[in-house]
């Protein structure tokens, strides 16, 4: 199929693409690598009439890093983090996740941005930034607001940026040398979608909670209350036991016993890996 017709925009600077979202609304989609948006386009799942193409913009790009956090630019692609000495000491945790985001050509065009954005449920990106404590920045003609990455996904695709707001970036803040992690996913295929996923990530110097998140289960990437609580100590069965209902609850259908299986097997490999 292809895409129903739309009209173009190719902004050089941001205050112009912010002018043109201002503008159209709800009737526009901004363009950032296009890996996701592209292909719901020519299956007509989404129909925007404008088209706001914001790659120009190199104000979105690149990663710096202060005391605290690391701030990567929306438009940074993932290749860029993968080779980022800069990730890779301050939060390899995000490294070791978009090594699993589709396949090298894809991540040669995806960006970081587009896909919090988009917030496909079994997307690496938006859990894996859900499990560092993120901050969204937002911006609009208005002016600019940092959303705690806990309130950011609303549900299916669906998120806290107005429709005159652009992602503009995020925040991580610095993990600790010593902090541990684990990254587990179970897909079909390397580099197909995640039919579930668990990341555990204890607190630390920066970010003192435990967060451990579930994602490819239910409308969007969620934390368990029940692996935040057991991390750091002996697993009792009543854990995963927990575990399931959670999974039950976020699922509704038919697939909940199997997801539940899945997603407890994960997470006693992911908590293995923290022992």
């Amino acid at each position: 199929m292809k895409p129903a017709r739309f009209n173009y925009h190719r902004p050089g600077n941001l205050p112009d693409a912010l002018a043109l979202l201002a503008e159209h609304g709800g009737a526009a989609r901004v363009l950032a690598g296009g890996q996701s948006l592209m292909p719901l386009m020519a299956m007509r799942l989404t129909r925007p009439e404008e088209l706001i193409d914001i790659n120009r913009i190199d104000e979105l790009k690149g990663i710096t890093a202060d005391d605290t956090a690391v701030t990567i630019g929306a438009l940074t692609r993932y290749t860029e983090i993968l080779r980022s000495e800069v990730i890779a000491a301050a939060v390899p945790l995000l490294a070791e996740a978009i090594r699993h985001v589709a396949h090298h050509a894809i991540r040669n065009r995806g960006t970081i941005g587009g896909s919090l954005a988009l917030a496909d449920p079994s997307a690496e990106t938006p859990a894996v930034c859900l499990a560092l404590a993120a901050r969204v920045i937002a911006r609009s003609a208005a002016g600019e607001r940092e959303i705690p990455i806990d309130s950011f996904f609303h549900g299916l695709m669906a998120t806290e940026l107005a429709e005159d707001e652009i992602l503009v970036g995020v925040r991580i803040p610095k993990r600790a040398a010593s902090a541990r992690h684990a990254f587990l996913e179970f897909a079909r295929r390397r580099g197909d979608f995640a039919q579930a996923g668990v990341i555990l990530a204890p607190g630390h110097t920066g970010v003192p909670e435990n967060r451990a998140v579930v994602f490819g289960v239910g409308a969007t990437a969620w934390r368990s209350s029940a692996l935040e609580g057991a991390m750091g100590r002996n697993i009792a069965d009543d854990v995963y036991a927990a575990l399931r209902l959670e999974v039950a609850a976020a699922v509704e259908d038919e697939t909940a016993d199997y997801k539940a299986r899945i997603v407890t097997t994960l997470a006693e490999r992911a908590m293995a890996r923290l022992a």
